[in-house]
């Protein structure tokens, strides 16, 4: 999904996100600091959950909220449902062609000690490119593959679950959502499934702020692993050139618009469905069991309901929204909600703030499961970015959940979620959990 894999040997270069954490995770209340010093980006608000008042204040004071930082130039917030929806639909005004994350646009002239391996995926194309490359690979999350599939996906979540530990305490995030998430990511990409972590720490390398003690150390690091991902595949791109599947490396393999690209450019593809196949619904399902103990209230009626699950999944999402925001660039001198930008500035919708505008979704910070317009969420995009495997996720967590009520009388967490460093993939590292098994 990275629009860019660059690395830096030298401490000449940082990311956005690099410049913001290295600030500390002591960033003052937002409401007593001048409004043109929030910044959102900084990734210490999403690690200790401290983002929600940011965006209530930007929300509320200035919808269309400009930054500048020396590592990514202008960039502006979109924080109101409405604004973030007009932009994501209007592609020919705002393009993705330029990345979907703050950061260099991707034919820029790095920084000295900036080594690139720039690999665009279709995400970050415009039409008629990305309609050309994501019609390559849409047929596998087509309604009828996904009847196919709904059998394996459900076999293997109940082989899951109910190899879980009874009366202590596990890592939901590792024995649940991380396991269910990489098998499936196997399944479609018929990879070995004795290899199938190394999916999950190729998705974990994408998006990771290298610091010690941290998912990469170092930007070689980072580099050296994505090199790791780029090898494998290559492997992959020859077996199934000779005898291809129906996965999607064959169906990358052998597409009219993607079959002539080298394994560095079909790295961004990749990159883009093991995150989109990953992340999103791996912090979906942790998300759950969360947000479900938040709102006990929630947890009872969905346990006395089980036939709400279809209205609980969208929810969920909403209030997850596991990917926080995405990217765009202006093409031309535009006018969004009164404020002036500039051709080339750069765009963040974000969609964790249009999940949580109180204008479109009442008790926005609540979980509702009858919640009437919970589908009107934005955590999938909107328009022809919309993420091509929504209706798989929402498959893998209607399918968890079904098979959760009928085994379990209530998941309980233990003790607050560590959570992912990063203002762009809205997640967790581990959930602490303890469950207790129906009586037959």
């Amino acid at each position: 999904m990275s629009e860019s894999l660059s690395s830096a040997e030298t401490l000449e270069y940082t990311t956005p996100e690099q410049e913001q954490a290295a600030k500390g995770a002591n960033t003052p209340d937002p409401y007593d600091m001048d409004l043109a010093d929030i910044n959102p980006v900084n990734a210490h608000l999403f690690a200790d959950n401290r983002w929600a008042p940011v965006f209530e204040r930007l929300r509320a004071e200035d919808p269309v909220h400009f930054n500048e930082l020396k590592t990514s130039g202008r960039y502006w917030s979109l924080t109101k449902y409405e604004d973030i929806k007009a932009v994501d639909a209007d592609w020919e005004r705002f393009s993705s062609a330029q990345g979907i994350t703050l950061g260099f646009p991707i034919d820029a002239e790095l920084p000295p000690g900036m080594i690139t391996g720039s690999a665009p995926s279709f995400i970050s194309q415009d039409p008629p490119t990305h309609d050309s490359q994501r019609k390559t690979v849409n047929g596998v999350v087509s309604p009828r593959n996904l009847q196919n599939m709904e059998p394996l996906i459900r076999e293997r979540t109940c082989k899951v679950l109910d190899g879980l530990p009874e009366n202590e305490t596990f890592d939901w995030v590792e024995n649940v959502s991380i396991e269910l998430t990489t098998l499936m990511l196997a399944t479609l990409f018929d990879f070995p499934l004795e290899d199938r972590r190394k999916l999950t720490r190729w998705s974990d390398v994408v998006f990771a702020i290298p610091a010690p003690g941290g998912i990469v150390e170092t930007q070689a690091q980072k580099r050296e692993e994505f090199m790791d991902c780029v090898n494998y595949f290559a492997r992959l791109w020859e077996e199934r050139r000779e005898n291809p599947g129906d996965d999607l490396v064959s169906m990358l393999v052998h597409g009219e618009a993607t079959k002539d690209m080298a394994p560095l450019q079909h790295l961004g593809n990749l990159l883009l469905l093991i995150v989109g196949g990953n992340d999103t619904t791996r912090n979906s399902m942790t998300g759950s069991v969360y947000a479900l103990n938040k709102f006990p209230d929630q947890y009872d009626l969905l346990i006395e309901k089980p036939e709400l699950i279809p209205s609980f999944v969208p929810e969920m999402i909403r209030w997850q929204t596991p990917l926080a925001y995405m990217r765009r660039t202006a093409n031309q001198d535009v006018e969004v909600n009164g404020k002036q930008m500039k051709a080339g500035d750069q765009v963040l919708m974000w969609y964790l703030s249009g999940n949580r505008d109180e204008s479109v979704f009442e008790k926005a910070d609540d979980l509702i499961i009858e919640r009437p317009n919970a589908r009107q969420h934005l955590s999938f995009g909107f328009g022809l970015h919309r993420c091509m495997g929504n209706r798989l996720a929402e498959l893998q967590l209607r399918i968890l959940w079904e098979e959760i009520l009928v085994r379990f009388d209530k998941i309980e967490v233990q003790a607050e979620p560590t959570r992912t460093l990063s203002s762009f993939v809205k997640g967790y590292t581990s959930l602490p959990v303890k469950l207790k098994r129906k009586q037959a």
